[in-house]
């Protein structure tokens, strides 16, 4: 079929009006030279051969009397839908053929079980955490501190964690959100949300609200991992 269709490109043959003479001529002749260069036929040329003699002997003889109403039948109908159903899948193969090129230089794996390093807070979105210190920091900006000449004073994530265990062990474990930024300058205030940020990564701390707009507590993990205010629901269930 690959030859069948090389021939009738190359001559630039209309596929539904196949000279079916030529063709065959032709077809034949490429069979010949195989024979030359002592090539092996497949068993595939000899029938397409035989298919393409047969459909040429049908041409050239008289055509018996049709019945009135009756349409006349092409014999190169059939070699023309095989013809058009081949080419088909040569375009549909050439387009897999390239997905195949593109897809080759990709290599896939299964989904991994990743360690998860940043923890949600609890039972809070870190967005309502991060909303709820905004709040705060507008609150801040609504008080009038006067202007002053001071010397600029220096923060760290290590300090202000300590100073957040500080003030939860002296409120026994447990503290609302806002009373941890009672007092101090912007950047104070961002260096301590950023170490209460860092204890909720260490599981250090944990921020729990009892529903929707409800406040916001702080409360100290056990060594166990739960929040000495979970130990206590469970005590009291005890």
């Amino acid at each position: 079929m690959d030859l069948l269709v090389h021939l009738i490109e190359k001559n630039k043959i209309d596929i539904y009006d196949i000279p079916i003479a030529q063709l065959t001529e032709q077809y034949l002749a490429y069979l010949d030279k195989f024979r030359e260069f002592n090539m092996e036929i497949a068993s595939s040329f000899l029938v397409m051969a035989a298919t393409l003699l047969q459909i040429k002997s049908r041409m050239m003889l008289p055509k018996p009397p049709k019945e009135e109403g009756e349409p006349e039948v092409d014999p190169r109908q059939e070699l023309v839908e095989r013809i058009l159903e081949y080419r088909k899948f040569k375009q549909v193969s050439a387009v897999l053929g390239s997905w195949h090129a593109t897809q080759e230089q990709f290599v896939s794996r299964a989904p991994m079980d990743l360690p998860v390093h940043h923890l949600p807070p609890g039972n809070l979105p870190l967005r309502a955490l991060v909303d709820a210190f905004r709040t705060v920091l507008q609150v801040k900006r609504e008080l009038h501190i006067p202007e002053a000449l001071v010397a600029p004073e220096h923060w760290s994530i290590q300090g202000q964690m300590e100073h957040l265990l500080a003030l939860l062990n002296r409120a026994g474990g447990r503290v609302a959100f806002t009373d941890a930024f009672e007092a101090g300058t912007r950047d104070e205030l961002i260096m301590t949300f950023l170490a209460l940020l860092e204890l909720l990564k260490l599981q250090t701390v944990q921020a729990t609200q009892a529903g929707p707009f409800a406040p916001i507590y702080l409360v100290v993990r056990t060594a166990k991992g739960a929040s000495q205010e979970e130990d206590e629901h469970t005590g009291s269930h005890s």
